[in-house]
């Protein structure tokens, strides 16, 4: 098996800016990758982990993407630099625990 699960969820992580909420996001963008992923010969249930994990980075990245954020971000809780630059950092070391250490571990188990 190659790395497509990897380099497929590594991919849909950098478009999560563009969408207004996670719901679009997975939405418009899930099935796709999944397909593709599959297409190319990821085992179906490691690709499937891998878009559901990445997916779930995008309520934080932003301070639109999710129901929490508007009333974190519109009561001066954080401000907008603070915001993105802490869900980047926090997105980038979540990607490197999950495709690092996680891949290793699924192949320890056998399950990948």
């Amino acid at each position: 098996m190659d790395g497509a699960p990897l380099r497929t969820g590594g991919s849909l992580s950098p478009v999560d800016y563009l969408f207004a909420s996670n719901t679009a996001h997975v939405a418009a963008m899930y099935a796709a990758f999944l397909a593709a992923a599959t297409a190319t010969g990821a085992p179906p249930v490691m690709a499937a982990l891998v878009l559901g994990f990445i997916s779930s980075l995008y309520g934080g990245l932003t301070h639109y993407a999710s129901g929490p954020a508007p009333v974190l971000f519109g009561g001066g809780y954080v401000t907008l630099s603070e915001w993105w630059r802490t869900g980047l950092i926090a997105a980038g070391a979540n990607i490197v625990i999950w495709m690092g250490v996680g891949a290793l571990w699924l192949k320890v188990l056998g399950r990948w």
